[in-house]
């Protein structure tokens, strides 16, 4: 059995690189394919669970790397586009990217030391803070938003954001909703302001200069809001990473890479005891894992968690080389013909996945991004577009 629970991981991790790598192909559609055909599969439910969690932990590792060097982000990885694509520019890209990968491995490790404690602290504090989620996300968007010198353009582009992640997540026509809205808001909109600067030589040897005491708090404070979003409905690593932002303070950009990325597999890792200890699924890795098996009993948690610490060891090392390739490959053409590739990569996905609609949200997103860097803004606010629906969601 061990032989196949490792074939399985392996088989994970490969599958893993192709969603991490490659936008639009999202872990959620490999786990519904995986599912609708278990039944034909000659595998165990078990393997195939073993094998969705090795994708989901592998996929977040590799994620931040079309988010910064395509401007093309992830969901759960929006907020590392602009420090990511200044790193970027400043020469610094796979920095960037291994400060993630740093992040999502210390994450990992915090995470499986402290199973224990959640698993006994999650039946306890979920029944107290379900309800007050809602005023947690109020308070933090007001305090985003008038902390700002232009307060009233933050508000605006806030709810503007908020009032199109409304109409676009509740379009049930639309079969990936938020691909073409994050790749507008976030992407494409920050792709057409860099077209111009070009790409600078990039320095793959560049060390962090990220003291380990800011590093050992962000893999801290990561864990603990992705404790927070493996068990709260509706609060989504985007909406802990914004939470963690006020929460720890300035850390750089290096700094706040580490967190985001640390968010993301916490998320995932932390997730299975939530399967576990409430028998609920707060994404669509377990969802599948809980339709596969029904229940996660205590034996099996434990198999998840090696299974997580295993895929997270090999995805980490793969995503150092797999990161300094695709910087090298992106490097290798001129950058405005690159950029304008991605763009139409991105604007021909849109089209494949929604058609003319999928269009409208992109152009529409594009245009309100763009909107909000001419204001002089930070475009954390545009993080509206999911916490508006979030609040409206829970209320």
């Amino acid at each position: 059995m061990v032989f196949e629970i490792i074939l399985a991981i392996l088989c994970g991790v490969l599958c893993g690189i192709i969603t991490g790598l490659i936008p639009g192909i999202h872990v959620n559609l490999v786990c519904v394919l995986v599912v609708s055909m278990s039944m034909a599969l000659p595998f165990s439910p078990l393997l195939l669970c073993c094998f969705i969690i090795a994708l989901a932990i592998t996929h977040s590792f590799l994620d931040s790397i079309p988010s910064i060097y395509l401007g093309a982000p992830d969901p759960s990885q929006v907020l590392t586009v602009l420090p990511g694509h200044r790193m970027l520019h400043q020469g610094k890209g796979h920095l960037a990217v291994k400060m993630t990968i740093i992040g999502s491995l210390l994450s990992l490790v915090i995470g499986a030391m402290c199973f224990p404690l959640f698993i006994k602290g999650m039946a306890a504090i979920y029944p107290a803070v379900r309800s007050s989620i809602k005023y947690v996300l109020i308070v933090i968007m007001v305090f985003m938003v008038f902390r700002e010198k232009k307060w009233y353009w933050a508000l605006l582009v806030f709810f503007c954001a908020g009032f199109l992640g409304l109409l676009v997540l509740e379009d049930d026509s639309l079969s990936q909703p938020l691909f073409p809205l994050l790749s507008g808001l976030f992407g494409i909109s920050l792709l057409l302001f860099a077209a111009d600067s070009g790409l600078p030589e990039q320095d793959n040897s560049a060390q962090s200069t990220l003291p380990l005491r800011t590093l050992g708090k962000a893999g801290i404070v990561s864990t603990s809001m992705g404790f927070i979003a493996a068990f709260l409905p509706g609060f989504g690593s985007s909406q802990a990473a914004i939470l963690a932002q006020q929460i720890s303070g300035k850390m750089g950009d290096e700094g706040f890479l580490a967190l985001v990325g640390g968010i993301n597999t916490s998320n995932m890792l932390i997730s299975i005891v939530t399967a576990y200890a409430l028998s609920k699924a707060r994404n669509g890795a377990i969802v599948s894992v809980l339709e596969l098996i029904g229940e996660v009993g205590f034996n099996q948690m434990l198999i998840f968690l090696g299974v997580c610490l295993t895929a997270g060891g090999i995805a980490a090392m793969l995503a150092i080389v797999l990161s300094r390739s695709v910087l090298r490959l992106v490097s290798y053409f001129d950058y405005k013909k690159t950029v304008f590739s991605i763009i139409v990569f991105i604007t021909l996905l849109v089209i494949g996945f929604d058609g003319f609609r999928g269009l409208i949200v992109l152009v529409t997103a594009t245009a309100l991004g763009a909107f909000a860097g001419l204001s002089g803004i930070g475009k954390n606010h545009l993080m509206g577009c999911l916490i508006v629906p979030v609040i409206v969601y829970l209320w």
